[in-house]
């Protein structure tokens, strides 16, 4: 039985990627997660009894406690999804992108080598380490053209520039040590489990409450929308048949801008909540003046995935919202539950 350290994996990718794995495999998971804000239990309150599943609370930036599970456990692969992750905070509040993203990132790649350099044969042949980064750190694009695994590094904000230096990490440990790493850069997410602060769900609530949806500058800002369960199979993929040292990019093929997300969203509410006192939801948007540094395009070429490991994305745009949506529905729990903390759905990140 193959033995997984996920970290971050009470977040939202984190969270649905464990899902993930012990749906789908044989796999065993030590789910590793400091529980800052976006990171919660009753994502995996349903695993609370699964034997196949460890929930272990700490840091990764935490050398001893690393160290101890990887040899406690006899870990056969590490799948970093630990990360502050949201733009808007990281505007706000830079300093625990840096050292989540960066020297988090550095010490789970500094304990991986020293467990890795003790084992022997199969055992260390097999070993993988798969960090799980962000399209954002390529920059922005214009109207044309893809990001691809060999696009240059252009990040535009605190968030971005730290998960770059987080990729050039993974990237130096392979070149420099020979550690096998494997980095998957994906587009943005959405589905099950997201924290409101991201667009789609925090659309979702605020229009069940009959409150403005605000939309950033004029609404053209465009995004390659990857379904959550689709990213999950991409990196298993990935961590099965992916080369060390490659880089592989995931994309949803799924281009929309912003305003075009809320707009299927509000399209969405209004069929599955026929009864809803603010239908039109249309009628609650209203746009607010744009984030600091935001850019204006991202797309995915996410052709190198498929043609070297045949994978490519199940969800169209259309299947996966409306999954999402009704995933939301069917769980107003959840929701208020993972809000109950300090977040209230304001405006972050709109910088002096």
């Amino acid at each position: 039985m193959r033995t997984l350290l996920v970290t971050g994996g009470a977040g939202f990718i984190g969270g649905n990627f464990v899902h993930y794995i012990l749906d789908e495999t044989d796999a065993r998971v030590i789910n590793l997660d400091v529980l800052t804000y976006a990171g919660n239990l009753d994502t995996l309150a349903d695993l609370r009894d699964n034997p196949r599943h460890v929930f272990v609370q700490g840091d990764i930036a935490d050398h001893a406690l690393v160290s101890r599970l990887l040899a406690e456990h006899e870990v056969d692969a590490i799948v970093n999804f630990a990360a502050e992750s949201h733009v808007d905070r990281s505007i706000d509040g830079p300093d625990a992108f840096v050292q989540t993203n960066v020297v988090g990132t550095f010490n789970l790649l500094d304990c991986a080598r020293e467990y890795w350099s003790k084992r022997s044969g199969e055992a260390r042949e097999a070993f993988r380490f798969l960090h799980v980064s962000t399209d954002e750190v390529y920059g922005s694009l214009g109207p044309t053209g893809l990001f691809t695994e060999t696009t240059a590094y252009a990040p535009n904000s605190p968030y971005s520039a730290s998960k770059a230096a987080s990729d050039h990490l993974v990237r130096a440990w392979f070149h420099t040590y020979g550690l096998p790493v494997l980095t998957t850069n994906c587009s943005n997410n959405y589905g099950p489990y997201q924290f409101p602060e991201k667009l789609i769900p925090l659309m979702i609530l605020k229009a069940q409450r009959g409150k403005a949806l605000p939309i950033y500058g004029d609404g053209g800002n465009i995004r390659d929308w990857l379904f959550v369960t689709d990213h999950c199979s991409a990196i298993w993929r990935v961590l099965e048949a992916g080369a060390p040292g490659e880089v592989y990019n995931v994309g949803g093929n799924s281009e929309r801008t912003n305003l075009e997300v809320v707009d299927t969203l509000c399209a969405l509410l209004d069929e599955l909540l026929p009864d809803s006192p603010h239908r039109p939801h249309a009628s609650l948007k209203r746009f607010v003046p744009d984030r600091p540094g935001h850019d204006r395009r991202y797309a995915i070429d996410a052709s190198k995935l498929k043609r070297e490991l045949d994978w490519e994305p199940q969800e169209t745009f259309e299947s996966g919202m409306r999954r999402t949506l009704a995933w939301y529905l069917d769980n107003p729990q959840w929701c208020q539950r993972v809000t109950d903390g300090s977040y209230r759905g304001e405006r972050l990140g709109a910088a002096d």
